[in-house]
């Protein structure tokens, strides 16, 4: 299973001298008390460590150089107890190169009408400190996020669990590696990509390997290892032979579990966490990766079909974003049209991602129409039901878009016992209709990555911030416009 690193989060207080030291100790106890309490919650998927009271330029732009400069700090987050000048805070935050969390909250939730005096307003200025500091992040044009609210709030700690989500993805963008097995699908428009500008952009490092070189590795792995494995599946999975002789069946779930060791070795000794196959690009190989693939997608790699090192990328970042749960890659296939039942087939030749399977997978091999090679193994599974976003990345040459929109995932109707893959439907919140003409209009694939999970919407738009990427959110849009 690929891990994420063991982040932390760093957090500093806004204040300044203009009210003595108590003052400032007493800024810095109702911050260290905030820090504390929300790691307690249980909530956060990675811890805040308390820095500092920042009430200098100096020591902020020292803060601000630290935070880079550590690895294990994934972002910045920051309050303003008090008036915080925020000149202060320019150099600093030109310098930060990390993603920038100003939460905008007071230490207590009300105000105590009985008891508060001018002290009180001295110490609790939030309200005003936070428009100071707002004022200098907006001039500097900086992409941090706002969280607004009391901090003890729930609604508030599941906006910073969520951006804590994209903040690391963000930094382990800039990680990812997408191994390249043979080049694109001949003819096909939406996987070409530039690869400098996403080097550039996102981080990523995109490599191409002739089949030779993975062949090597598939042909490496011990048979040991491989009838082990084949055990543990049989465990895991319900094995169907079907039409299959039992000798044809071992033999090609054998041989994808092979593949399944030989593409791994081959992408961890070379750092990656990424990559592609092709069906019309598998010399030296007996079958294309199916079964592979989806055991390697259920471990945390991201993958693409027919060359598409785009959206293995970026299906490997949401899989970060996400821990791994329910973030498969995709592929529109076949539409539902009739009235009041409107729906989106997705699915794969063979790929689809089993960490969305509703029932338990079922190991199954069938014959595959392309590709000119012996009949692969694959796991056949139904999809989930609930909210989910569908997202494509598409290159127009001068810069890369995004493009997505929410949509409510659902379990096909009927069973489909003529067509052994793994399935998933769903339908675009905004209707199919409307929903797939803005896709097509604004240049969206037919490959995404499907995600599973409230909130994906705001994190997504989140993270597009990050890269300074465009991002187009068809739901909302389609709202704004309609609402005009």
């Amino acid at each position: 299973m690929l891990e994420t690193p063991n982040y932390e989060f760093w957090f500093a207080t806004g204040s300044q001298f203009l009210y003595g030291e108590e003052q400032l100790k007493s800024v810095e106890k109702d911050a260290r008390d905030i820090v504390d309490k929300l790691n307690a919650s249980g909530k956060l998927p990675y811890p805040i460590k308390f820095k500092l009271v920042a009430t200098t330029a100096e020591n902020i732009t020292q803060f601000m150089k630290d935070a880079n400069y550590n690895d294990n700090v994934a972002g910045v987050i920051t309050w303003m107890h008090t008036f915080s000048p925020a000149k202060n805070w320019i150099r600093g935050t030109k310098l930060l190169q990390k993603p920038l969390l100003h939460l905008a909250t007071q230490y207590l939730n009300h105000i105590p009408y009985d008891t508060i005096d001018f002290d009180y307003m001295n110490l609790n200025q939030s309200a005003h400190g936070d428009r100071e500091y707002g004022y200098i992040n907006a001039r500097l044009h900086k992409n941090n996020k706002i969280i607004y609210g009391w901090w003890g709030d729930d609604d508030v700690q599941k906006q910073i669990a969520d951006w804590e989500d994209v903040a690391v993805a963000y930094d382990e963008s800039f990680k990812i590696k997408v191994a390249r097995f043979g080049d694109n699908m001949r003819n096909v428009a939406v996987t070409e990509g530039d690869k400098v500008q996403a080097e550039i952009q996102f981080g990523w490092t995109v490599d191409y390997y002739a089949l030779g070189d993975l062949a090597k590795s598939v042909d490496a792995v011990s048979e040991s290892d491989i009838d082990k494995k084949y055990d543990e599946l049989k465990k895991e999975y319900t094995f169907v032979q079907g039409d299959n002789d039992a000798q044809k069946f071992e033999d090609s779930v054998k041989y994808q579990i092979r593949q399944y060791f030989g593409i791994k070795s081959f992408l961890d000794k070379g750092g990656y966490t990424a990559f592609t196959t092709n069906f019309e690009d598998l010399y030296g190989l007996k079958q294309l990766p199916g079964l592979a693939a989806q055991l390697l997608m259920a471990e945390g790699y991201g993958f693409g079909a027919e060359g598409d090192w785009k959206t293995a990328a970026l299906q490997r970042l949401f899989k970060i974003m996400n821990h791994n749960k329910q973030t498969a890659f995709m592929e529109d296939y076949t539409l539902e049209l009739q009235h009041g039942k409107e729906a989106i087939l997705g699915s794969h030749m063979l790929e689809v991602d089993p960490t969305i399977a509703s029932d338990k997978p079922r190991v199954e091999v069938h014959p595959l129409d392309i590709g000119g090679k012996a009949d692969p193994a694959r796991l056949v599974f139904t999809g989930a039901e609930g909210d989910a976003f569908d997202v494509t990345m598409a290159d127009f040459g001068t810069e890369y878009h995004l493009i997505g929109y929410p949509v409510e995932a659902h379990k096909a109707p009927h069973e489909t016992p003529n067509l052994p893959v793994a399935k998933q439907m769903w339908t675009p919140k905004v209707g199919l209709e409307q929903g797939a003409h803005a896709w097509i209009e604004n240049g969206g694939g037919h490959h995404t990555v499907l995600m599973f999970g409230a909130n994906r919407e705001q994190q997504i738009a989140d993270l597009a911030k990050m890269f300074e990427l465009n991002f187009t959110d068809i739901n909302e849009k389609y709202l704004n416009t309609h609402a005009n």
